[in-house]
């Protein structure tokens, strides 16, 4: 049986003065891949005009439809750096990890602000993205570990609360930077903070041993796990409605709203207080329960993305009320999923960290992809909306048949264990727990989804030692 050693918690450890510092460096980490993200949608149409002058001269939709492919390419670049990483992290520190993560992400938006051509930016923002899901997936454990047990969902909310708060003052903020100085003057101020990042997170993070006797593949039999992969369905799906119009945030205000560019920044703040908020609550909700959060959240996404087909082209007040709430029901749902995903992960928790991330930017190239090819084929900006429809509805879809799988699945089990004599020798019947959807999700099924994360083996952390033990 192989032995891993751990680290203390770290909340254990250090002063809550320097827990505060801490957790600010891993949100201002945060607030760096959120701007470096979220900002290039709302500066697509200056990438556009910068990059591609000629096609948006004679074709200014397929243009920016064009220019739509770095957005991809930074998301592609999340799903393939976010399970590598969470791999190769396997022998080293979780302090040691984050530090180099910054770093690489300093590197990588550098790289994007110096490209000269488009496809070179294409390629520099692929590499940016390549550390993405890394970083918030060590994040996420280093905070759920600063916050101490049972705060798991706030854990990782705060360390996903540098990417909201940068979508409510930063990503506005970086845009009028961009629309005066230029998109370039953006990614270079975005690696200033990402420096920044790596100072603070030296000097805040207590250091992490090295894992002892961890190995690549026990990482890998998280890969096993069909629900792993359903729930990386449901995200990638889901969100990627969101996507499909957010990327085309600034083109929808101007086109399809009919309001004047300085007005974009003004429709990314109430889009990122919707986020920021969507978050605190998700955050709690996950801690609560993972299943009432996903039930009551896809709903709220799907009728915010009516309302937001529905008032779009009235008038800029409607157009930020309704961005606000498509922000605030999206953002709600992702620590819910993060938080089940490091639960069916068990001990693979950075994989089943940054896997949500990559889910997320599978959703992101998708939601853009799909978004810019209506637009493409003549349909019009608003017709992004109803593709998101689509998409968030298919999401919710999806949610739904998984919980009935799981309470199903949950109930037969339960039938087999009271059918199921305990002697002196061990049981009589044995129960296999890796076919299909894992016995650690049964306990979701049964309306308790949260308890996936207190899993091993298929059995609640809490009720572990009150089960029957077989010997021999």
């Amino acid at each position: 049986m192989t032995t891993v050693t751990t680290a203390p918690a770290a909340s254990d450890q250090i002063s809550p003065a320097r827990r505060r510092l801490a957790l600010f460096a891993l949100a201002l980490g945060g607030f760096g891949i959120g701007g470096s993200e979220f900002v290039s949608m709302g500066l697509l149409p200056g990438i556009a005009h910068g990059l591609l002058p000629d096609l948006m001269a004679s074709d200014p939709e397929t243009g920016i439809a064009r220019a739509g492919i770095a957005i991809s390419a930074y998301a592609l670049g999340v799903v393939v750096g976010a399970p590598i990483l969470a791999l190769l992290s396997v022998r080293w520190s979780r302090s040691s990890m984050i530090v180099a993560l910054a770093g690489a992400l300093a590197l990588g938006t550098l790289l994007s602000a110096a490209m000269p051509t488009f496809e070179l930016t294409v390629a520099a923002r692929f590499l940016a993205g390549i550390p993405h899901g890394a970083y918030f997936g060590v994040a996420s454990l280093l905070a759920a570990s600063l916050m101490g047990p049972g705060s798991q969902g706030k854990g990782v909310a705060l360390a996903l609360s540098g990417l909201t708060v940068a979508n409510l003052l930063g990503v506005p903020v970086l845009t009028a930077i961009g629309q005066a100085a230029g998109w370039r003057a953006v990614y270079l101020v975005l690696t200033g903070v990402f420096i920044a990042t790596v100072l603070a997170l030296r000097a805040t993070i207590p250091a992490h041993e090295k894992p002892i006797g961890r190995r690549m593949v026990d990482e890998l039999v998280a890969l096993r796990r069909v629900q792993l992969w359903i729930v990386m369905g449901i995200a990638a799906v889901g969100f990627a409605g969101s996507f499909a119009v957010f990327s085309y945030v600034s083109d929808i205000t101007t086109q399809v709203t009919g309001a004047p560019e300085s007005a974009v920044p003004w429709v990314l703040v109430a889009a990122g207080l919707g986020m920021t908020i969507g978050n605190v609550v998700g955050g709690a909700g996950a801690d609560r329960s993972l299943q009432r959060t996903l039930m009551v959240g896809f709903p709220g996404f799907i009728l915010a993305l009516v309302l937001l087909f529905a008032v779009a082209h009235t008038n800029l007040v409607a157009l930020m009320v309704a961005f606000f709430l498509v922000n605030l029901a999206n953002a709600s749902l992702n620590p819910a999923m993060q938080t089940w995903l490091i639960g069916i992960a068990r001990r693979s928790e950075v994989l089943g960290a940054s896997l949500n991330h990559a889910a997320f930017n599978v959703a992101n190239a998708l939601g853009a992809g799909l978004g810019g090819a209506v637009i493409a084929a003549g349909f019009g900006y608003r017709s992004t909306m109803v593709v998101a429809l689509v998409l968030a509805i298919t999401g919710f879809a999806m949610v739904t048949a998984t919980l009935v799988a799981l309470r199903v699945r949950a109930r037969r089990r339960l039938e087999m264990l009271r059918g199921t004599e305990f002697t002196t020798t061990g049981a009589i019947e044995a129960i296999d727990e890796e076919d299909g959807l894992e016995a650690g999700a049964d306990v979701e099924a049964a309306g308790d989804v949260e308890a996936a994360a207190e899993t091993e083996d298929g059995v609640p952390a809490r009720s572990r030692a009150a089960r029957p033990v077989a010997v021999g």
